[in-house]
Order: C-alpha cells, then structure tokens, then sequence
C-alpha cells in the first residue's frame, strides 16, 4: 500500500478522480436545485391559475398547504408562506417580460420541462434553445430578490452576477443592499481609447461608482495612509467589494525609478483582464493633477513590474467626491488607461474619534 502512494501516477491519477467527484457532486446539486426551482414554478403558476379560475376564497393558499402537507409530511417547502412566494415567484417573472431573450414562454410540455418556463439568457448559438437562467440559483436567494427587488431588469442583472461570482445569500443581500446595480459600470473612464476591445469593456463593467466602503469609520481629519490601512485591515469585505478576479498584491507598493524610491497606495492583479491595477486614494476632492502622478505609477509599473504577457496596467484613483466634468477634461488627453470613482464611509466625528483609545493605549490597558 505504501508503495502505491508514493506512485507519481497513482498521485495524478487520484487527484483527477477527486476532481470528477467533486464536479459531480456539483452538478448533481445544481440539478436537484433545478427541480426544485422548477417545482416552485409549477405550483405558483398553478395557484395564480386556479385563483383566477376557482371561487375558493382567501383561505385557499392555507388548506393547500395543510392538505400537501398531510400528503407529504417529510417534505419542505409547503408551508403557506412558501406557497406564496410560489406564486409570487410565477407572478414576478411571467408578467414583466422585457425581451424575447430575457423571458420566454413555452406553451409546450416536454418530458423534462414544465410549461412556460421563465427568463432563459440567449447562449450565441441560434441553433440551440438559449439556456434556463433563473433555475441556476437557490430558492432563498430567488426569496430575497422577490422582497427587495421591484424591475424584471434589476433582477436578472443580481441573478447573473451571482452566478458568476458564486454569490451566498448574505453576499447577494449586501451588493442589493448597497445598490450594486445602480454603480457598476458607472465610473469616469478612458477605456475606450487606451483599451482593445473585450478589454476595454470589461474592464469598465468592473468600477463602481462610488465604492461603498461603509466598513470602515473615518473623521474628517483622517488622512490617506488611515484610510489604506483600514482597507487593509478588512481585505476581506474590501475585495468583496471591489468584486471578484481582484488579487491583493500589497500596500505602499516599491517601485524603483531613476535611483529614487515611489510607492503605490494598493497593487492589485486582476486575473480575468490580466493585468496589474493600481488603485490610489484621495480623501480629498478630485484635482487634475492626481492623473499625473497616477499616470507616473502606471508607466512605472508597465516598465518595472509587468512582463509581455501581462497586459497594459490600469490605474483607479478613488476620491471622497469629484466633478464629472472636470475628471471628463483631466482625462481627455491621457493615453494610459485610468478610471476615477467615488467612495463612501462612516463618518466618524472628529471629537469622538480624539476621545478614543488608540490600539496600542487599549493593548496596554486590557494587558494590565
């Protein structure tokens, strides 16, 4: 036995089994999450038919559920208020469709598909039905876009960021709750002109505007290097924040230029555009000469820092407010490929703040 594990083969061999397992296991989730979705579809286009058709009255969801239940004592997703999530579930995405590739309604029934099958995203091949969007996530997560979420629009654009990012509940309820939809993409850019096409695209569809960094407490007398710190400090929700295929390369970044030492606020890698970004930060209101010395960081890192499969780096600078017309203008003739956005916090007064132990006062303190 020993001797199999030390196999180079057996080793590969093993870890290419996990691998099928494991996607597997996956698939067999997301098809049973499917079902169910499917399920939940089926009875609320059922109740909204009946509800229309039937004189039952108001109590009629009620002895539905008390009747499934008694037929199907070990099944969830039965109860009352389930049932009408069901039907407002149906309600939501069957009556506001806004496009042929959005919402589809399929009078059919196949053998392995309910009637009217909803919001289905084009998959670029006319010659194949374009694929079913809303059964790819969680029944809790359909819940809270139901609660929270009013426009057919609004809520696909959630349902595909979080399939792309692979979103829990709770991270699907904090980029609602902090109007993710309302903010990407809304950066001042360049993109267009310094950036190939997909690129330049893509790379605009990842800035926010403004940056919601309401995790951290700052006064109006904290300086720059307080606020990187405190990012620093809550990288976690920081890079959720700044959205997925950001890694962390470091803060106060070294970069050597004509014998002199300079240093980026933040280094980022981000790995779908491939490229380095440098994000710099500005607690004050934007002025045009912050393009210059960002300018400066992107040229050095192009010349110091990336290799040729790398491509162009691209700079943000974040600043507590700006004028669009003015970032518009500082931009106009820079062909380096920057972006800049705005971004919020906890105000946190400045008396208060002075009256607060340091962490190396609390340190001292809680020690003796």
């Amino acid at each position: 036995m020993s001797n199999i594990l030390k196999d180079s083969n057996y080793k590969t061999w093993l870890v290419e089994l996990k691998s099928t397992i494991q996607t597997s296991q996956v698939k067999a989730a997301l098809a049973v999450n499917n079902q169910l979705i499917m399920l939940y579809w089926h009875l609320g286009q059922q109740i909204v038919q009946k509800q229309q058709t039937a004189k039952w009255g108001s109590g009629f969801i009620d002895q539905l559920s008390k009747d499934l239940r008694t037929e199907f004592p070990d099944m969830g997703g039965l109860s009352a208020d389930n049932l009408r999530y069901c039907k407002a579930f149906f309600l939501f995405y069957s009556r506001q469709a806004i496009s042929e590739q959005v919402v589809r309604k399929l009078n059919q029934k196949t053998k392995n598909q309910i009637s009217e099958q909803p919001v289905r995203k084009n998959t670029g091949n006319k010659n194949k039905e374009p694929q079913i969007l809303i059964f790819d996530i969680p029944w809790g997560h359909h819940i809270l876009i139901i609660k929270k979420i009013k426009r057919l629009e609004v809520a696909i654009f959630y349902i595909k960021e979080t399939i792309a990012n692979n979103w829990s509940r709770s991270v699907l309820d904090y980029q609602i709750t902090s109007n993710l939809y309302q903010r990407q993409g809304k950066a001042i850019t360049n993109f267009k002109k310094t950036l190939p096409q997909p690129n330049s695209d893509l790379a605009n569809a990842l800035l926010k505007d403004p940056y919601n960094f309401e995790f951290i407490q700052l006064s109006k007398q904290s300086k720059e290097l307080e606020l990187e710190q405190k990012l620093v400090d809550n990288i976690t929700r920081f890079l959720l924040e700044l959205g997925k295929g950001f890694a962390y390369m470091g803060r106060q970044f070294l970069i050597k230029v004509g014998g002199r030492d300079f240093k980026t606020d933040l280094l980022f890698y981000h790995t779908k555009l491939k490229c380095y970004v440098i994000l710099e930060l500005k607690i004050t209101e934007f002025e045009p000469e912050y393009i210059g010395k960002l300018n400066f960081y992107v040229t050095a890192v192009d010349k110091t820092v990336k290799d040729e499969t790398d491509h162009p780096t691209i700079g943000i600078l974040l600043c507590r407010s700006k004028n669009n017309i003015v970032v518009d203008f500082a931009l106009h003739d820079v062909n380096k490929p920057m972006g800049v956005s705005e971004f919020t916090y906890t105000q946190l007064p400045g008396n208060i703040k002075k009256s607060l132990p340091t962490i190396k006062q609390f340190t001292e303190q809680l020690n003796q």
